[in-house]
């Protein structure tokens, strides 16, 4: 008996029908029409989050204002403080930190906060300075550099005197105030403590305030707060 071997070849070889042909695969298209539009989305997207972000951060240094200021001051060190803002087109309208307006003289009143205006500047040419001893009771309770003060020559506050009969004299008017000395605060302050108040007055004034001071006592009011018209010397009595 003769043994059968399995036949190797495929049935559908065997049958004459052709087998499956199998596909080859292709490599990526890097240039791929939606990868490219992608790729240019997400690079889109960050450069204009970039030009957010640099936007937001456009701040410059410029100096504010500590506090209330009258026309005519003359600004010191402690006058300023460095704020950073974003300005935009308005930046040159403001003075930088890299300008140091200490000794210049303000053309207008400021307010405490405010960003300092180059046009809020003048020369200061036209000023002079003068220190005039007042005592304490004489000096507004909590007078401040900045603010706008008047001052009057009085013959005797104490026996009386009034505006009518002319020992009152108005001496300096609307001057600000560039600095205080000798006044002290807390049981050590009484009201004969010498007290220098510094005022900016015009050039062409200043001899004429000293030849009307001669030696009188000096009473210093926070400039609106009393009446020159009225003024008594009641009203110009030491500082409570």
């Amino acid at each position: 008996m003769t043994a059968v071997r399995p036949s190797t070849v495929p049935p559908a070889a065997a049958d004459g029908i052709p087998g499956p042909v199998p596909r080859r695969v292709r490599p990526p298209r890097w240039l791929d029409l939606r990868l490219v539009l992608g790729v240019l989305l997400v690079l889109a997207s960050v450069l204009l989050g970039a030009r957010v972000v640099g936007s937001a951060d456009a701040t410059v240094p410029v100096w504010a204002v500590a506090g209330d200021l009258a026309a005519g001051t003359e600004l010191a060190a402690g006058d300023l403080v460095a704020v950073d803002v974003r300005l935009d087109d308005a930046a040159g309208a403001y003075l930088s930190t890299a300008t140091r307006p200490e000794g210049r003289t303000l053309a207008r009143a400021v307010r405490d906060g405010e960003l300092l205006p180059r046009t809020a500047l003048e020369e200061g040419d036209g000023l002079v300075q003068l220190a005039l001893p007042v005592q304490s009771g004489y000096v507004p309770p909590g007078l401040r550099r900045g603010q706008v003060v008047d001052v009057y020559a009085v013959a005797d506050p104490a026996a009386g005197a009034t505006a009518a009969d002319g020992s009152v004299t108005l001496v300096v008017r609307r001057a600000p105030v560039q600095a205080l000395s000798g006044r002290s605060e807390g049981v050590l302050s009484t009201p004969t403590t010498a007290v220098q108040v510094v005022v900016a007055v015009e050039a062409e004034d200043a001899a004429d305030v000293l030849a009307a001071i001669a030696g009188r006592p000096l009473v210093v009011v926070v400039h609106g707060s009393v009446d020159g018209d009225e003024v008594e010397a009641g009203a110009l009595g030491p500082a409570g």
